[in-house]
């Protein structure tokens, strides 16, 4: 539910409603608004709640709020939220660009990469220390030696990298270098690696599950704001359906639809959504053009020797006309793509 205060609460009052709610053994949540302040409240399960609360001094009236994801909703939150990572904001009209190789494969390349999408004003950098693969057989990662290698990257570029957790056991590990962590398609709804990425205190870039509903990513993001991280990103990497012309089907409708019902950033993947180099540059313009706040985007100089996804990689010559175009659709749109 919601909690309205008055227009001239106090802030004694204020503190006399907290602790009414904790009382109830409910978490409450300080959301400023443009004309009036409210309380969120979660756990609320009490059904004497709301009479006892809508009763005390600086409540202006009680709202209850229907859907079952809370805190990632435009009713908790009616202002878009701003994500930033270091510099870089995500939801301000800024159509942020992350570029980068799908997997860290050495750091001749990875660092070479990272100069290349720099170069052409990519914002942040994207690649993959663990990765998730369908075969036990693929090239799984490097592991901490790839952080180091993205660490390294990020101090020749000054730019921040996002890379992806795949387990709990190394939400920490991830978290002490990467300044953004990434939940792939396979584990939107691994909801233990939820609670503990939520508590490493590091913007989380949540990818929707490939057979996933709107309330069910909702409802991870939820698991990721629970755990104390407010700083979420959603991302439409595209959709199984019975199509084979594309590796997934990008959603369009997801984009707008999810910015009516909750404040949080939200996407695009056009390489995984196509599967195919071809695909990477419609689709983003795509993305864009719905509404998205950003992209995540393949980017590999040499994608036939690429150990993972090298088909959807853009050539650099690509990415920089995708930089190109995607500037004269954000220009009409009355917004900025990378820096």
């Amino acid at each position: 539910m919601l909690v309205l205060l008055n227009l001239d609460v106090t802030k004694e009052e204020i503190d006399h409603i907290y602790e009414r709610i904790t009382g109830f053994g409910f978490v409450p949540h300080m959301i400023p608004g443009e004309t009036r302040d409210a309380i969120g409240i979660t756990g609320n399960q009490n059904p004497a709640a709301k009479t006892q609360l809508e009763v005390l001094p600086g409540v202006w009236k009680i709202m209850p709020v229907t859907k079952s994801y809370k805190l990632s909703s435009r009713e908790f939150h009616p202002q878009n939220r701003i994500v930033k990572v270091g510099d870089v904001s995500f939801g301000d009209g800024n159509v942020v660009m992350i570029a980068g190789p799908c997997a860290v494969e050495s750091l001749e390349s990875t660092v070479g990469i990272a100069k290349i999408v720099t170069a052409r004003g990519a914002q942040l950098i994207r690649g993959g220390a663990f990765k998730p693969r369908t075969s036990p057989y693929s090239f799984q990662g490097l592991g901490e030696d790839g952080l180091k290698i993205l660490a390294t990257a990020r101090q020749e570029t000054g730019l921040k990298f996002v890379t992806e957790v795949v387990s709990p056991d190394d939400a920490e590990l991830v978290a002490s270098y990467a300044d953004m962590l990434q939940i792939g398609t396979r584990n939107m709804q691994n909801f233990r690696l939820l609670e503990y990425v939520g508590k490493q205190g590091k913007p989380v870039l949540l990818k929707r599950g490939m057979s996933a509903t709107l309330d069910e990513t909702l409802m991870s993001a939820e698991y990721l704001m629970k755990n104390g991280c407010n700083d979420v990103v959603i991302c439409e990497r595209g959709i199984r359906t019975f199509s084979d012309h594309s590796r997934n089907t990008l959603d369009i409708a997801f984009i707008p639809a999810m910015k009516k019902v909750s404040s949080l950033p939200v996407i695009v993947d056009p390489s995984h959504s196509g599967g195919k180099r071809s695909m990477v540059i419609p689709h983003s313009l795509a993305g864009i053009g719905a509404g998205a706040d950003g992209l995540i985007v393949d980017v590999h100089d040499n994608p036939e020797e690429a150990l993972c996804d090298g088909p959807q990689a853009l050539l650099p010559h690509e990415f920089e006309e995708l930089m190109k175009i995607s500037k004269g659709v954000c220009a009409a749109m009355g917004k900025t793509i990378g820096r």
